[in-house]
């Protein structure tokens, strides 16, 4: 039976580019699935190589360094090449894995990227008409320069030839999901998991845990307060306009704050607003006025004297910063 797209032998090949900054434990949560299903079958049913822009070792996010098997210009045949994007996104040096990964598109090889992998795909145009999925610290960033894409919050994404998921662990989710299809097979998938300790997640599981369940032992009139705020960050609601949504007193709902969570619900609200304005901050190069006034704050000098008291730096110093770590 024929494996995976772009497939031309029974047996499929796979290729994890490795860029510098890449995430370890991505690549480990990618590779392993197939490591075991071998395992279990007894034999290299399932191919895989590390690639590395050069002969020489690849530095990872946590400082280790990985020497790969091959270089990016060696010749090689691939059914499927999947792109370890790093952490933070580059601002540069794309060319010449873009132009590498349209000659892969090319010849028919599916494509996938892990973590930020998918950001490669999209400046080398591969993802038009695709659904794609990317962690959620960057589907802003994604959108921000490509909002053509079609960007889920899901754990990952299998739409024909091309494979995106979020990172951290969610490759275990994704290559387990392959590893149901030919030459592998449902029982074969659930018997990697199973030597994982893992449970096979769906890919229609978002992300980021639903309020519900990073809140689990607070009342349902505090979750449903909660989600208010997470949905109303840009123009923001009063405690009595929450409170009056809910049918509750105001004094109700300060206490119910108070005996949970042990804050009030403006300061929650505000702890919230910031959270997504520092996202924003960090991972987008929007500008200061319009990220204060996505997440409801009257002017850039407020939000710029919040942001400082909550992270004990300006907006402009923390991303001036960043650009210093990334250099």
């Amino acid at each position: 039976m024929p494996g995976p797209p772009g497939s031309t032998t029974a047996a499929p090949r796979f290729g994890f580019l490795l860029i510098p900054n890449f995430s370890l434990i991505a690549l480990s949560s990618a590779v392993d699935p197939l490591r075991l299903a071998n395992q279990v079958l007894g034999r290299r049913v399932f191919d895989y190589v590390t690639i590395g822009l050069r002969a020489e070792p690849v530095l990872s996010s946590d400082g280790i360094r990985l020497l790969p098997d091959q270089a990016l210009g060696d010749s090689s045949q691939f059914d499927t090449v999947f792109v370890i994007g790093p952490n933070p996104i580059p601002k540069t040096g794309f060319g010449e894995i873009s132009r590498w990964l349209r000659r892969l598109e090319a010849q028919g090889i599916a494509l996938g990227g892990i973590d930020t992998g998918c950001y490669f795909l999209a400046k080398a145009g591969l993802l038009q008409g695709y659904r794609c999925t990317i962690h959620w610290e960057d589907r802003e960033t994604l959108l921000e320069e490509f909002p053509q894409l079609l960007v889920s919050s899901r754990l990952f994404e299998i739409d024909r030839d091309r494979y995106t998921c979020s990172g951290g662990v969610s490759p275990l989710d994704l290559m387990t999901f392959v590893l149901r299809r030919p030459p592998g097979s449902r029982a074969l998938a659930q018997q990697v998991s199973d030597l994982l300790v893992s449970t096979q997640r769906s890919p229609d599981e978002n992300q980021s845990l639903a309020m519900r369940y990073r809140y689990a032992n607070v009342p349902e009139l505090l979750l449903e307060a909660l989600e208010i705020m997470e949905n109303n960050v840009e123009e923001p609601l009063s405690p009595s306009e929450i409170a009056d949504y809910l049918k509750i007193s105001r004094r109700q709902l300060e206490r119910q704050f108070r005996e949970f969570l042990n804050t009030g619900p403006a300061r929650k609200y505000l702890e919230i607003r910031l959270a997504r304005a520092r996202l924003s901050v960090l991972r987008t190069s929007r500008r200061v006025d319009e990220i204060a006034s996505a997440c409801g704050f009257a002017s850039a000098a407020h939000f710029i004297d919040r942001y400082r008291t909550a992270f004990g730096n300006s907006p402009q110093a923390e991303r001036k910063a960043l650009l210093g770590v990334r250099q």
